[in-house]
Parts: structure tokens; sequence; C-alpha cells
């Protein structure tokens, strides 16, 4: 079935549940997402249909985050609560499976189809939950989302199905704009250096080799054997730049830096990286677009492609 007829079977599926017609604008849903992008993503669909409150700001690393007292208040209120899951907030997942006795508990990112995620060797049984970083796989978690929304407000399904339609159509878009500029970087250059293992996807959909110090979670630890590889690595394969994350610290990247100097290697940080978290609230690099034309634009420019100076529609800050 379509994308579009999905979300038409799913809007026929819910009206049917509304058995009196509406008297009144219902009150907005209160709604509590782990992610920024997830909880982006829930804004776009509901409109002022709903609040979104998004637990995980700027910077924030999901893998070890902890629920604080008043992130348990927001969640105990809400009329939902959004998730992640595939392991992401490895930290949060028995709470949640209480908290899902009382409240409605949605994880969306694991109605993307198995066939579609990717497996990874140090994680037996789990996979990669990094699925944003592709915009097209993303379009299986909007559509979880709008199914959420729905089945909470069944009277509201067709405003909420015509918002994801829009939205799912700025996501393919924002695919077209990946593929054809990360598509005009040198075949020799597409390797991709970073902090921790997030952007297996990313290299699945543009055909990069993807090289992590970490492990898909950074709980895991980069001891003294692991820098020491990537620095032959980098030496051996001539790359000179690698990449820090916003919610990352830079150290290991400055020691694979410092070590590739020792070796008579100069390689330097060609720009930051939105990984787990996005920008700055209120910001365009602060919604899930605008997150990953900054890391588009970024990594094609810093590896030989001729990229827009501010991005797919010119809105990426001045040196961003």
């Amino acid at each position: 079935m379509t994308r579009r007829g999905l979300l038409g079977s799913a809007a026929g599926a819910l009206a049917l549940t509304v058995s009196a017609p509406v008297l009144r604008a219902a009150a907005p849903l209160n709604i509590v997402a782990t992610t920024g992008m997830i909880a982006d993503t829930a804004q776009r669909i509901g409109g002022d249909l709903v609040a979104v409150r998004g637990l995980m700001g700027p910077g924030v690393d999901p893998h070890g985050y902890r629920q604080t007292r008043s992130d348990i208040v927001a969640m105990t209120r809400a009329d939902a609560v959004l998730w992640h899951g595939l392991y992401l907030e490895a930290q949060m997942e028995s709470f949640l499976a209480d908290l899902a006795r009382k409240v409605p508990v949605f994880a969306v990112a694991e109605a993307v189809p198995q066939e579609k995620l990717l497996s990874h060797a140090d994680y037996d049984g789990r996979y990669d939950p990094h699925v944003w970083m592709d915009p097209l796989l993303w379009q299986d978690v909007t559509l979880e989302i709008t199914r959420a929304l729905s089945s909470l407000q069944p009277e509201s399904t067709d405003a909420f199905a015509r918002n994801a339609e829009e939205f799912l159509g700025e996501l393919d878009a924002l695919s077209a704009y990946a593929v054809t500029h990360l598509s005009a970087v040198p075949q020799e250059k597409r390797v991709l250096v970073t902090a921790h293992d997030a952007f297996g996807y990313f290299g699945a959909a543009y055909g990069f080799e993807v090289v992590g110090i970490q492990g898909i979670s950074t709980d895991s630890e980069a001891g003294l054997n692991r820098i020491s590889e990537l620095v032959s690595f980098l030496v051996t394969r001539g790359i000179g730049a690698v990449f820090v994350e916003t919610s990352v610290s830079d150290r290991n990247i400055r020691a694979l830096i410092e070590g590739a100097a020792a070796q008579g290697h100069d390689v330097t940080i060609a720009g930051a990286l939105f990984s787990d978290a996005m920008g700055q609230e209120g910001t365009y690099e602060g919604t899930y677009p605008g997150m990953i034309d900054h890391n588009v634009t970024t990594i094609a420019a810093a590896l030989g492609a001729e990229v827009p100076d501010r991005g797919r529609l010119g809105k990426l800050a001045v040196g961003s």
C-alpha cells in the first residue's frame, strides 16, 4: 500500500470510532517525547492540536540519560509518551515499562521494519537505533507517530494525516538533497570518522564508510588499543578530516588527532555534527529537517563537494 493509502486507511478506520459529531475543538493533547527528533516530528504532525514537551534538549546524550523528578511528573501527567525504543533510552526502559500500565506509551522507532534495521556485532540481538540519520527511514517513524496521535484523538485524524503528508514530502525533498550533494563527494573521500558509531544508516543510504571511535552506544569505552588502531587507519588511508559531535565529548577525537600528528600525519576537525541531539531550540538546526540539512551540508562541503552556502533552503546559520 502507498504512503497516502496508509494515511487514508488509518483516517478511515479511526473515523469509525467517533460515534457523534464533534461540537467543540478538543483540548490539545499533552505529549511528552524523549528525544528532540521525536518531539519536533510530533509537533509538525500535531500542529496546534498537541502540546509537546521534549525531555532531551540540545547536547543531551540519550544513551545514558536518566529521567529527572520533573520528567517523571511530566510523563505521569501526559496524555501519552513517545519514546524511541531500539534500546536508545536504555536507562529509562524499566521506568517506561512501568509507566505503560498507567499512560499510553509508544516506542515509535520500533515501527521501522526489521529488514531495514542494521544489526551490530557489539550488540547481539539488538539493532542500531540511529534511524533518524536517513530521512526515508524517519518516514516510518513519522507514520507511527501519526497513528499514535490519531488513536489518542480520533476526531483529529484527518488533520494529523494532512500534516503528516506535508512532512513526509519534506523528508522526500531532504533525502533528494542529500543524494545530490553527497554523491558529488569523490569516492576516495567517502570516509566519515566520528566520535561514536551513530552514522551507520547515513553511510548505508549514501555510500559512505563510517568509522566511530566508540560503538553505537556512548556508554562503550574507547581504549588505547582502539585509538591506536584508528590512528593507523587514518595514516594508512591518508584521511585528513574527522568530525566531532555536539552531544559527545571531543576527547577521543582530539586523542586521535594527536596520535596521527605524532606519526607526521595532519588531521583536522572538519566540522561538528548533530548525532543524538538537534541544535538549539528556536533555530533551524533545532528542527529535524535542519539537523539533517546541517549534517549533509557540513559533510559534503568538508569532503570536497560543492554545496549551497547555507544549506538546502538557505536557512542554516552562517558558518554552520
